[in-house]
């Protein structure tokens, strides 16, 4: 009889500094040297460098206000590139599933892999391959920690982000208690604000202080989360992985302008830019739309021009996908509900209702249809090798002024040759 332990096993997976690492791997130039990465509009740091964080710039921040240490020290900003971001993480978790097909994808840079399957002496070694194999292929950097339930791993992500080796293990830690202690009660996962509020007035400021707690008293006050991350830091499993792969119920492409806009003619290029986007993103997945809503709206904060927002919805009579007949209702919405004389901030898209397109067939389709179907694939398919509005509709404009401010902005697409590096051999 083998005396090789199986138990349960999670991985979280975090890629460190994702967005930074992004621009940094077709950019050696930029490696080891402060970088932060902006949100929409160049608006807040929302990716630091470890470089960055030494210098005390903050994450979250308005780019204004660390501006002035951005300049003094140096540090190199780029412009959010979500295009590029999202076609590495994807890269990314096509390999961790070489390990596993069980991959819960968490977020753009996160995922819980199940390695239950591996032997418990050999986990940390895993881990190390693991982290290896992601760098050597997809160039992104990785921290992993490794414990029996998705709470626990989180916490030994914490710890693996400041080792050198990258990976920390919990499985087989008889006292976990020291570990725990070193845990501030708000980062512990699934605790918020408000819930570190009530913890911090009962006297629980750590992960080991909320582990030992009676489970009297957490029952009596606590939530069903609340004791599920309990539990959960006890080593007892009871958030499981979600792997089943859901459709999508609706589709929102939404943006906030790079300058007011007030005139209807560059509102309606932005609309009918963000249906072709929508559309085009629910037929990659072979879904059709029932229903379309048109929102706008002005700042809240710029009241001496006014305030204004209003939405419409509007069903189709069939269910689709077709761009040219999406973007035109949408067209129509937006005059419906669009007033001149207002400096309109933001504008957005969503498709609801969505179904799989090869669900039920519509039984008064015409040769017309079959051919705007063929269409559809052939300008899916250009887009797809040429890069995103090679070929689009007119009336979504070719100059798009009113499109997202991005100074820093990288122009970094693997999904567009022309938008490649060039790499010169030395």
């Amino acid at each position: 009889m083998s005396s090789i332990q199986y138990t349960k096993k999670i991985a979280l997976v975090d890629c460190n500094s994702f967005y930074v690492s992004c621009e940094r791997l077709f950019n050696p130039k930029i490696r080891k040297k402060p970088v932060v990465v902006l949100s929409n509009n160049d608006g807040c740091i929302i990716s630091r460098s470890n470089e960055a964080k030494a210098l005390g710039i903050k994450m979250g921040e308005p780019y204004f206000k660390e501006k002035d240490i951005i300049v003094k020290n140096n540090v190199q900003v780029f412009s959010s590139n979500y295009a590029l971001y999202g076609d590495l993480s994807r890269r990314v978790m096509r390999t961790l599933k070489r390990f596993n097909c069980d991959i819960e994808v968490y977020s753009i840079d996160e995922a819980f892999l199940d390695l239950s399957n591996y032997p418990d002496n050999e986990i940390e070694d895993v881990g190390k391959e693991i982290r290896s194999i992601v760098l050597q292929w997809t160039g992104i950097p990785t921290s992993i920690g490794i414990a029996k339930t998705k709470t626990l791993s989180k916490v030994a992500n914490h710890i693996a982000k400041k080792k050198q080796s990258g990976v920390t293990s919990l499985v087989g830690v008889e006292n976990i208690d020291p570990i725990l202690e070193k845990v501030e009660i708000n980062d512990v996962w699934g605790v918020g604000r408000q819930l570190t509020k009530f913890y911090h007035k009962n006297g629980i400021y750590n992960a080991k202080q909320l582990k030992n707690k009676p489970n009297t008293w957490i029952k009596k006050n606590s939530n069903v989360l609340g004791s599920r991350t309990a539990m959960e830091l006890r080593g007892i499993p009871c958030v499981d992985l979600e792997i089943k792969n859901t459709k999508r119920k609706s589709c929102v492409v939404s943006r906030s302008f790079g300058k007011r806009v007030e005139g209807f003619q560059e509102l309606k290029e932005a609309v009918a830019s963000y249906s072709l986007n929508a559309s085009e993103k629910i037929r990659s997945e072979s879904l059709t739309a029932k229903s379309i809503t048109v929102f706008v709206r002005t700042s809240p904060f710029q009241c001496r021009f006014g305030y204004y927002s209003n939405s419409k919805t509007i069903d189709f009579p069939i269910a689709t996908n077709n761009s040219i007949e999406i973007v035109k209702v949408a067209i129509n919405i937006l005059e419906s509900i669009f007033k001149s004389g207002y400096r309109y901030q933001k504008a957005g898209v969503m498709l609801a209702g969505l179904s799989n397109s090869d669900g039920i067939k519509n039984l008064f389709s015409s040769e017309k249809d079959e051919k705007i179907n063929s269409l559809m694939e052939s300008i899916d398919n250009t887009n797809y090798k040429y890069g995103r509005s090679t070929l689009s509709l007119a009336c979504a404009g070719i100059h798009k002024r009113w499109n997202t401010r991005r100074q820093h902005y990288s122009k970094i697409d693997t999904a567009d040759f022309y938008c490649l590096p060039t790499i010169k051999a030395i």
